[in-house]
């Protein structure tokens, strides 16, 4: 009985075989639609299995966000949290010295990060080698990933991370696609598309594709020009889009030409751990690509706190969300707020739960009496 990975090789190489044409379009959205089932068997643990979860893995969140740090052994993850955060992360010239996953915090602008060095990654991550499974679970679960690669090969060990990282369902610097499937009990499979023109899928192949999923009736809108590989994402359900950035190590190692070539790659910034080079630039990124607002809280006839912002995310930035992050109970005794700041128009203002709040804002809570 052939194993998933052996399976999954079989249909690669059958893939590698088809002609890509019109004709063979739909077969080959149905080989990665296996494709993706199989390795969904992979990743989801075995019934019944025995075991821990593995030391060092299960590190509860704190702070604001979590970033966690990935990259190839040796690169120098554990010297960029140690002068990141003050805490000792293991660091030496050999390979795998980080054998578990290690904590640390830092603040930016008043933001509470959580660091988290995790062991290197190794090729063949995703099918379980290593500890890959554990390394990229707890990557799964940070707000952002940096991509920390060693200036002298950064390109080979971007590939292979990116790959090893897709393979697990993470998708770095995307959104998720604009489609949205319906199943239903009857009518077959209705597709719309919003007057975008399809480049990519045609509607045999998004049947083709559901009918593998045994998905016979649904209602399938896409609001975009999706590929195959993004309608699969959608059918899985399980994919996480996280912003990334790519943290070039060791810059002290190469040349200022091979540095200004790399530095206009997107997502980059050029840094020497060890020499804390470059890191005011670090810090601007990483606080841009978490996309969060501080917010200061204004107890009545008080100054506001500046020194302990509330953090929220820019995407659940209103009122509401400001009340649930410093306590639940909050919301139900809410009257209203008094807001200052470029969210309204005149300051203060009283608004509501709903209202979106913008980066320092001000905020005063009224209680119901």
């Amino acid at each position: 009985m052939p194993t998933a990975l052996e399976k999954i090789a079989e249909i690669e190489a059958e893939m590698g075989r088809t002609q890509k044409n019109k004709a063979t379009n739909s077969h080959l959205g149905v080989l990665k639609a296996k494709i993706a089932k199989l390795k969904r068997e992979i990743l989801a643990p075995a019934k019944g299995a025995g075991g821990g979860k593995g030391e060092g893995f299960e590190v509860t969140k704190s702070g604001d966000a979590r970033v966690g740090l990935v990259g190839f052994p040796s690169v120098g993850k554990s010297t960029l949290l140690s002068k990141l955060t003050g805490t000792h992360s293991e660091a030496a010239d050999y390979e795998f010295t980080t054998l578990t996953c290690i904590p640390g915090t830092f603040r930016y602008k008043g933001c509470k990060i959580q660091l988290l060095d995790l062991p290197g990654i190794i090729e063949g991550a995703k099918d379980g080698k290593g500890r890959g499974r554990q390394v990229i679970g707890v990557a799964r679960t940070c707000g952002l990933i940096l991509v920390v690669l060693d200036a002298s090969k950064p390109m080979t060990h971007k590939r292979i991370i990116e790959k090893e990282l897709e393979g697990f369902g993470i998708r770095l610097n995307k959104k998720p696609p604009e489609i949205i499937l319906r199943k239903k009990e009857k009518g077959g499979i209705n597709i719309t598309n919003t007057g975008i023109d399809f480049t990519h899928l045609t509607k045999e192949m998004i049947s083709s594709v559901l009918k593998e999923y045994k998905i016979n009736n649904a209602d399938v809108t896409i609001r975009c020009d999706a590929t195959v590989d993004e309608l699969i994402d959608v059918i899985e359900g399980n994919r996480i889009y996280i912003p990334c950035i790519y943290v070039l190590n060791k810059i002290d190692s190469i040349t200022i030409e091979e540095l200004d070539l790399l530095s206009r790659v997107p997502h980059y910034v050029p840094i020497c751990a060890r020499k804390e080079w470059n890191f005011d630039d670090l810090l601007e990124k990483i606080w841009n690509y978490l996309d969060m607002y501080r917010v200061y809280t204004k107890p009545r006839g008080q100054i506001p706190d500046y020194d302990a912002p509330v953090v929220v995310p820019r995407d659940h930035n209103t009122v509401e969300d400001f009340c649930l992050r410093i306590h639940k109970s909050l919301v139900a005794q809410f009257k209203y707020a008094l807001v200052w700041g470029n969210s309204v128009k005149h300051n203060p203002q009283r608004v509501g739960k709903e209202h979106k709040l913008s980066d320092e804002d001000i905020v005063q809570i009224v209680k119901k009496v």
